[in-house]
């Protein structure tokens, strides 16, 4: 699913814009809060030891399944908060992430370097809130 309802602004009237994301985005309609998904897989094993670009794979792999479980999909996607212990690990996310958005209306997002995760084999975990038009 994707929504067309929602309106991305990437550079607000005196703020810098945004690489890659959006600093606001609204919309109407019901919405939908995704958990921190982790790189697990259905069993609760952990995809690409050691390889950010497998992990953030495995995350929005996660976070998309999810969001259909929601009846949304990514282009309902407001906002992701991504949770890494190495900023280091962020071109990683933004290219998986960049995978299955649309990178011309990217969500908002935000950034943070944290000391640990809930296993120290876990590099990133990712949050997303999405919002669905009215009637789907």
């Amino acid at each position: 699913m994707s929504s067309s309802s929602l309106s991305h602004v990437t550079a607000p009237d005196g703020v810098a814009p945004g690489n890659g994301y959006s600093h606001v985005v609204h919309g109407t309609g019901r919405c939908v809060a995704v958990s921190g998904q982790m790189p697990l897989d259905a069993q609760g094993e952990l995809v690409g030891a050691g390889d950010p670009l497998a992990q953030a794979r495995q995350v929005f792999t996660n976070i998309g399944r999810c969001l259909t479980a929601a009846g949304a999909g990514f282009g309902d996607v407001a906002k992701l908060t991504y949770y890494v212990t190495d900023i280091a690990v962020i071109p990683a996310l933004r290219t998986a992430r960049d995978e299955v958005i649309d990178t011309a209306r990217p969500p908002a997002s935000t950034a943070v370097q944290v000391a640990a995760l809930v296993r120290p084999d876990i590099l990133m975990e990712v949050e997303a809130l999405a919002i669905v038009p009215e009637g789907a």
